[in-house]
């Protein structure tokens, strides 16, 4: 048996083709693989990726038992409409998609349902109930719901936050001496001026910043920090409660810059006690695999194949 897994991103497209052992025969790479961005060059991109990894195999499309593609982009019904066709003419004979949440989720876990958190540049959570049901919330900011808690969001409180405290806004922090520095100013005021006369605008990987006041014990920012982590759980916990997931044992799975890669705990913590409250036999997990493998592990699921604890451990040692 041959397995096709496939993580079509905004910047890079992965493929991975293993066996049923979870033996790598082939891998391939492309670039933006989001139909919302460029219908033609994304459907390029996973074709290329796919072709590479079957040439890399020495195999064709035929031999393949059964592809998933994980989506970025695959948000609504109508972004279906337009993706089934689209992945149909890869020529896969069997084959599914989902969002690429999903394959993040599956990625992370043993099992094939659960819940995940997705904090990066932006914010997504979804969730996969025993039954097979799926339901998603975020990607789309602010006015349509998402809660703070995004590097992007993260970057924009450590600004403002550093800039309240200087004016006695806000009680006193670290970020008032660490952001202004991590950006290349000398003072509070020269960063203010030219985020106000120049349009300069903090970059999200400032959120790092948020990270390392917490880790020196920055009450501010461990505050923001929990705050977020609440607020991302209750994104999960909605969709674990529309679910009927409640008393399930699964895992939710952190992924993204934020929540994998935080250099302190305070963000991780408060979703695992905020989701603790509605899903008590649900645990956090990082994830710490390449989603690709999460795509490959959702194929298996999809043609019946079930995946036991080598085969297991054999995908999760699969670095691209």
């Amino acid at each position: 048996m041959v397995f096709l897994g496939v993580d079509a991103g905004g910047s890079k497209t992965h493929a991975l083709l293993v066996d049923e052992t979870g033996h790598v025969l082939g891998r391939g790479r492309g670039g933006n693989g989001n139909h919302q961005t460029a219908f033609e060059a994304a459907r390029n991109s996973i074709d290329d990726a796919c072709q590479q990894a079957l040439y890399e195999a020495g195999m064709t499309k035929e031999q393949v038992t059964f592809a998933f593609f994980g989506l970025a982009g695959a948000d609504r019904g109508p972004d279906y409409a337009i993706l089934r066709p689209m992945i149909a003419s890869l020529d896969f004979k069997q084959h599914a998609i989902a969002c690429d949440t999903m394959i993040g989720m599956r990625a992370g876990t043993n099992r094939p349902y659960g819940a995940v958190i997705i904090s990066g540049t932006g914010f997504n959570a979804a969730a996969r109930s025993p039954r097979g049901d799926e339901l998603q919330y975020g990607g789309f900011g602010y006015l349509f719901g998402d809660g703070q808690g995004s590097g992007t969001d993260l970057a924009i409180h450590a600004f403002r936050t550093a800039i309240r405290a200087s004016e006695g806004r806000e009680q006193a922090t670290l970020l008032s001496e660490l952001v202004p520095q991590r950006l290349g100013y000398h003072t509070i005021q020269d960063m203010y001026d030219d985020a106000l006369y120049n349009g300069k605008r903090p970059s999200h990987a400032l959120a790092k910043v948020m990270f390392e006041a917490a880790g020196q014990g920055d009450a501010v920012a461990i505050r923001i920090l929990q705050e977020a982590g609440r607020e991302h759980a209750n994104a999960a916990n909605a969709l674990i409660k529309r679910l009927g997931m409640e008393q399930e044992h699964f895992d939710v799975v952190l992924a993204g810059s934020v929540l994998s890669r935080g250099s302190s705990p305070h963000m991780a913590d408060a979703v695992q006690e905020a989701l603790a409250a509605v899903a008590p036999h649900a645990k956090t997990v990082k994830l710490t695999v390449d989603p690709v493998v999460g795509a490959v592990m959702s194929a298996m699921d999809s043609s019946g194949f079930t995946i036991n604890e080598t085969v297991d451990a054999a995908l999760r040692k699969i670095t691209f």
